[in-house]
């Protein structure tokens, strides 16, 4: 669906003569972004969608397509901070508890949903996986966002879904760091406390705004955007890295992990 919005896209723009940059000017965004829609890579936020309908004349045609396209709808408290990571050209998480939305697997994010409260119905379980799933099409460009993740250790050693998912996630983060798609650094339990404890958090950065902080708890999440208070983020998730393990060892432990997990299920 989202090659076909593009596509779409691309052919309108291409219709009226226009460059992909002077397409963004009309409409407020970023040449990069525009590549990113038209090779199915990501979505236009509303108000993105609302503007490139304006600027290509095409009534309500790009913003009244995006509701079909999408799975079941994000919680409120991640919309605007889901609209942001689409448009960010490098991501920075730190995950707590479990595997960070755009690297999950299928067979993971369903096992996550399927333990939420209220309750969810497998077809709306269905349906919000393959939300988390779409979102992850920004990681099919070669190069941009840039993307680290930094996992507590918790991550890698609580057997969400089982052992056969976790063994099937565990290597799918591994994988991405072999393809130097990600960074990913671990944790170690032996650290003890570090600056990051109390909650998951994403940094994002921008070709052409000042960057921005999304801390996220139960049922509630909160986009920071005060270039103070960002700062004290940024400060916060140097530190823990500096506890972390380095990208060899971190993917060496993603590997023994997965490793183990699939001898559990033998």
């Amino acid at each position: 669906m989202a090659m076909a919005y593009g596509e779409w896209l691309r052919e309108q723009r291409k219709r009226q003569g226009l460059t992909q940059q002077e397409l963004a000017n009309s409409a407020i965004m970023t040449r990069s972004h525009i590549a990113h829609i038209e090779a199915g890579r990501r979505w236009p936020s509303e108000d993105d969608a609302k503007r490139l309908d304006i600027a290509l004349n095409t009534g309500n045609v790009l913003s009244s397509f995006l509701p079909a396209t999408h799975g079941r709808p994000v919680g409120s408290h991640f919309e605007a901070a889901r609209q942001l990571e689409q448009q960010a050209c490098m991501l920075r998480e730190f995950a707590l508890s479990y595997v960070p939305g755009i690297l999950q697997t299928k067979s993971y994010a369903n096992a996550v949903l399927k333990v939420g409260f209220p309750p969810l119905g497998e077809k709306e379980r269905d349906q919000a996986a393959v939300t988390r799933l779409e979102r992850s099409l920004l990681l099919d460009d070669p190069a941009t966002p840039m993307v680290w993740a930094m996992l507590d250790e918790a991550v890698l050693r609580r057997p969400i879904g089982g052992p056969a998912v976790m063994a099937e996630q565990l290597t799918h983060l591994a994988d991405l760091v072999e393809c130097e798609r990600i960074r990913v650094h671990v944790v170690p339990f032996a650290v003890g406390a570090h600056p990051l404890l109390q909650n998951m958090l994403t940094l994002m950065w921008f070709e052409d705004q000042p960057p921005v902080a999304y801390v996220e708890g139960l049922h509630t999440g909160r986009l920071h955007d005060s270039p103070e208070l960002v700062e004290r983020f940024q400060g916060a998730y140097d530190l823990a890295l500096g506890d972390a393990l380095p990208l060899r060892e971190s993917l060496a432990m993603l590997r023994a992990t997965a490793q183990d997990f699939g001898h559990e299920d033998d």
